[in-house]
């Protein structure tokens, strides 16, 4: 074996060497430090832990019980405006999206053809005026010679007939000119109830004919707006027992999200039947709509006050746990500790229900930290007033954490004592 080998050799075993003690250095001082690491942050003999829980009094208040429901706002009227006549229109009176009156000037339809057919009518009328005058004078004469023998009794009842002919003439003379001027009032197109119009779908210079299905506009009454919601069957017999008294029951509709109230109004009437495919029954509430917050087919969140239950105690619904024994609640007793008391639920009322019995005024419910309860346990309250409590106890924590750590000249030591 050459030289340059035999050294080469050497230098590999050295280096195996180094990095094995340095390993050994490294098992040793972390023997060593986790000994003494556990020595002192071992938990004390009978140490118990305390469950943090926060925690809100039961207090007696007033509870107003709501039903709630999905509703779709209606317009209170819908209608279609239509020609009545055929003809072309001259004119367009109405902005889309504008709010307009009973009787207001929409359109107007080329009116020539009907002012024609109004005079014809009223040219006829007055040529059988004119015969029905003479036909009556020679009824008068007629009369007089009969009284005087003077013409046979045929003579005089054919003139009477005669009258008669003219009489219902004229009448059908003087229909014909109230329908002509019927027709040509229908060229003036005006709007039959009042509400928010949409969009034009006839322009100026078409033509038009009578009961065209797709109309010249539609008018949605939104002053007042009524919105149609559900509730469940179980519901009916807590509504119609105030309306049987003669109360008004008050109704507000939410948007979407639920969050905002759009308007206020009454509840107008039941249906007359169940749905026996869902087993719901529909309601129908009217809105005043004075800011236009209710759009028609818009869906909203209806909440419909019923009753109030006066000197009820409630406390927050998500404290209200349910067992295979029923609904209990986690009560923190005068020595923070923990115990469990069955309850009777009542009526439920946005975050708040009723507690008919198993808790009194006062006691301290438990509303967060109940996933760790049990029966007995030592609880610590949380000041929700106190937030920079737990940052502090981090602190403290971060700092004990700091001494116990051995020093980096304490954990330099062992690898400069290596060879």
């Amino acid at each position: 074996m050459s030289e340059r080998q035999l050294a080469t050799r050497a230098t590999r075993s050295r280096l195996i060497w180094g990095a094995l003690a340095i390993l050994i250095a490294a098992a040793a001082f972390w023997y060593f430090s986790g000994s003494k690491s556990g020595n002192v942050k071992g938990p004390a003999a009978g140490f118990v832990a305390l469950v943090p829980v926060r925690v809100e009094p039961a207090r007696v208040e007033d509870l107003d019980i709501y039903l709630r429901g999905l509703g779709t706002v209606t317009a209170f009227n819908t209608v279609t405006v239509r020609s009545r006549v055929q003809g072309e229109i001259v004119e367009v009176l109405f902005k889309e999206g504008q709010q307009v009156r009973e009787g207001d000037l929409l359109a107007r339809i080329d009116p020539r053809s009907f002012e024609v057919a109004l005079s014809q009518a009223v040219g006829m009328r007055q040529q059988d005026e004119a015969q029905y005058e003479n036909a009556k004078r020679d009824l008068t004469r007629y009369q007089t010679l009969r009284k005087q023998d003077s013409i046979a009794p045929q003579l005089l009842d054919t003139q009477q007939a005669l009258v008669r002919k003219f009489e219902g003439q004229l009448k059908s003379d003087q229909a014909a000119v109230d329908n002509a001027r019927l027709q040509l009032d229908y060229t003036r197109i005006t709007a039959p109830i009042a509400g928010r119009l949409g969009l034009r779908r006839v322009d100026a210079g078409n033509l038009v004919v009578a009961n065209d299905p797709q109309g010249v506009v539609v008018i949605t009454q939104t002053q007042p707006i009524s919105v149609i919601f559900t509730l469940a069957e179980n519901d009916l017999p807590a509504v119609r027992q105030p309306m049987l008294a003669g109360q008004v029951l008050q109704v507000d509709a939410y948007d979407r999200a639920d969050l905002h109230r759009l308007a206020q109004g009454t509840l107008v009437t039941v249906d007359n039947q169940i749905d026996v495919t869902t087993g719901t029954i529909k309601l129908k509430a009217q809105f005043g709509n004075e800011t236009d917050a209710l759009f028609p087919n818009q869906f909203v969140n209806v909440r419909m006050k019923v009753r109030t239950d006066l000197n009820a105690l409630t406390v927050p619904a998500g404290a209200l746990q349910q067992g295979n024994q029923g609904a209990f609640l986690y009560v923190v007793l005068e020595d923070d500790t923990a115990a469990v008391r069955p309850v009777k639920a009542g009526a439920i009322s946005g975050e708040r229900v009723a507690i008919l019995d198993g808790i009194k005024a006062g006691d301290r419910i438990v509303l967060e930290g109940t996933d760790r309860l049990r029966a007995g346990a030592k609880v610590r309250v949380i000041d929700p007033n106190r937030p920079a409590e737990k940052g502090a106890a981090a602190v403290q924590s971060g700092k004990r954490t700091q001494n116990d750590a051995p020093s980096a000249t304490t954990a330099a030591m062992p690898m400069q004592a290596m060879p």
